[in-house]
């Protein structure tokens, strides 16, 4: 059995937006209000935790993670490797590093942003962390296979990796990907991608977009995630959503498998 919880469905401000009044970020509906996109998987007894941003302390309080046994990073935004610096409290439940999964790019970006974690002498209680390489091939975290699946974000220099995980796949910030990359989403039974408005934008899926990848790839159930304060309310645009498609929403949870 595979269990999936969303810790975030909100785009890099999250909703509600600092100084919006709009119809999203002034709803009473707890399912309009978003941290930053970040999921859990848990098997058995390993727990991944993909994507590390701003709320990643609010998030696992939040969700009652005692522990974590790696974190895998979508790409090297801040609203996706922002809250990197809190594995800390997991380094000393844990008395061990906490490895980390990125790409070679992402990585310097995390050794430039967080410098003082990688000096030859550091100060004590500084985040520990080890580093793995990243790259479009199946590996396996504490014996669960992950399917790296790489999409284009912006042009064609920058790139996210989303991951299958078993009948599960996630894959957000994606404006594009190809036959071969979708070839590696078919058959998973749960997918959630990312929709960040009805407007067509130019690093991310809209909602037409991401209907339209997920009527292609037909799983059983779709969720959309990365969702921004204008996109509307969940209660409205749940209504144009296809029968096999909903919002996601934080503290979301999705059983996978027998």
């Amino acid at each position: 059995m595979l269990k999936v919880t969303l810790l975030g469905t909100g785009t890099s401000q999250g909703v509600p937006v600092i100084g919006c009044g709009c119809k999203a970020c002034s709803s009473s509906d707890p399912r309009d209000q978003r941290l930053r996109s970040s999921i859990l998987v848990e098997w058995n007894t390993i727990r991944i935790v993909v994507d590390c941003g701003p709320d990643f302390r609010q998030q696992m309080l939040l969700n009652k993670v005692n522990s974590i046994d790696a974190i895998l990073l979508t790409h090297g935004h801040k609203d996706h490797l922002g809250g990197l610096d809190d594995v800390r409290a997991y380094n000393y439940i844990l008395k061990r590093p906490v490895d980390v999964y990125a790409e070679k790019k992402v990585q310097k970006m995390i050794k430039t942003e967080y410098a003082y974690a990688f000096e030859k002498e550091p100060y004590p209680g500084v985040p520990e962390i080890v580093l793995h390489d990243l790259i479009n091939k199946p590996f396996y975290v504490a014996g669960l296979r992950v399917i790296p699946v790489r999409a284009t974000h912006f042009n064609d220099r920058h790139f996210v990796f989303g991951f299958r995980f078993n009948d599960f796949t996630y894959l957000t910030d994606a404006v594009k990907i190809s036959s071969a990359e979708k070839e590696k989403i078919k058959g998973s039974k749960v997918v959630v991608i990312n929709a960040l408005r009805k407007e067509k934008h130019y690093s991310h899926f809209n909602l037409e977009e991401a209907l339209s990848l997920m009527e292609e790839l037909q799983p059983e159930q779709g969720y959309l995630t990365h969702i921004s304060h204008q996109m509307g309310r969940y209660a409205e645009v749940s209504k144009l959503l296809p029968a096999n498609v909903k919002l996601a929403y934080d503290g979301l949870s999705i059983a996978i498998g027998g």
